[in-house]
């Protein structure tokens, strides 16, 4: 069992690692690229880019970072051999 809490403080680092980098790229969608919408004066589909970017772009920006979390999540707790239903697999049973 020594490698357990080991193992735990494995999984703490790169969830919080993760959720560091995810963090800095919503600052990053939701500040910087609205803050600088505006200079970028071109129309896409007949709509100005800039008022695209700040109303829809930065919604799918937001999903696209909840699925990429989830993907990396399942990801990091498959490496270290969990799943849902806990350590042994079974599902309570």
């Amino acid at each position: 069992m020594p490698s357990e809490p080991l193992a735990k403080e494995k999984h703490d680092r790169r969830a919080l690692v993760l959720k560091a980098v995810l963090l800095v790229v919503m600052v990053l969608v939701s500040f910087v690229a609205c803050f600088f919408a505006r200079d970028l004066s071109f129309t896409v589909f007949g709509w100005p880019f800039h008022f695209w970017l700040a109303s829809q772009g930065a919604v799918l920006a937001f999903i696209a970072i909840v699925a990429v979390y989830a993907w990396a999540m399942n990801r990091i707790e498959a490496e270290e051999g969990r799943d849902e239903h806990g350590p042994r697999g079974d599902a309570g049973a």
